[in-house]
């Protein structure tokens, strides 16, 4: 299998006031293409950190993180800000979403930043829109849809560069019980489709669709194992 993810030794500090935080102490992580991973822990374990990381949203402290092939520990700005657009699709909690534009507007957005003409947009955009169930809602603003179908256009724009990974933040936190079995149902439709999706959350039920599940305490990996209650077929 191919490694998209390969992480040694990272770690992350922060300077407060006088004290040195050591969010994440020297943390190891491989992830395969096509894998569905759920990273877990408690508060302060350094599991935001690891995700902002994953993301290329931080810069670790020391050790390296490889994605698909690149080295994203230590490059700029700038190239962290193209690795994000072209490797990784974003889900947030809080959506995310622009409330002037269309739903397919807003999945595109990836899309006018990566230079994509305006056709090849359009084509791809409604074919995402159709993946997540949403062409007859397309043409809606987010105040006219309901918070499952806002995070459905929020995947749909996570999904619209065909990125390596799938990063998903807490993406049932505002949604209730229902649509988050709705949206959960739609994670495993997307990594059934060959997608590899890395899951944050503080949510044993939702850590319970992963295929694996790692979890930190104290910066460091505590458990890093196969989910049971799935049968891989």
């Amino acid at each position: 299998m191919n490694k998209v993810i390969n992480i040694s030794g990272i770690k992350k500090y922060y300077q407060v006031g006088t004290e040195v935080v050591k969010a994440l102490q020297g943390v190891d992580l491989e992830i395969n293409q096509g894998e569905y991973v759920a990273i877990m822990g408690p508060s302060g374990s350094g599991k935001s950190t690891l995700m902002n990381i994953i993301g290329a949203l931080d810069t670790p402290t020391g050790g390296t993180y490889v994605l698909n092939g690149t080295d994203v520990s230590r490059l700029s700005d700038d190239h962290l800000a193209a690795i994000r657009n072209k490797e990784i699709g974003f889900v947030f909690q809080t959506f995310n979403l622009l409330p002037r534009y269309s739903a397919l507007e807003n999945a595109m957005l990836p899309l006018i930043y990566a230079g994509v003409s305006k056709n090849d947009r359009l084509k791809r955009g409604k074919g995402v829109m159709e993946s997540v169930g949403l062409l007859d809602r397309m043409n809606h603003r987010p105040n006219e849809m309901s918070g499952g179908q806002r995070q459905r256009v929020a995947v749909a724009r996570a999904l619209i560069n065909n990125p390596s990974i799938i990063l998903a933040d807490e993406p049932t936190g505002n949604l209730d019980s229902k649509t988050s079995i709705d949206i959960m149902r739609l994670f495993e439709e997307i990594h059934e489709q060959g997608n590899t999706i890395i899951l944050v959350t503080h949510e044993e039920d939702i850590a319970q669709h992963a295929h694996r599940i790692i979890r930190l305490r104290d910066g460091l990996v505590e458990s890093d194992e196969r989910n049971a209650s799935i049968k891989v077929i």
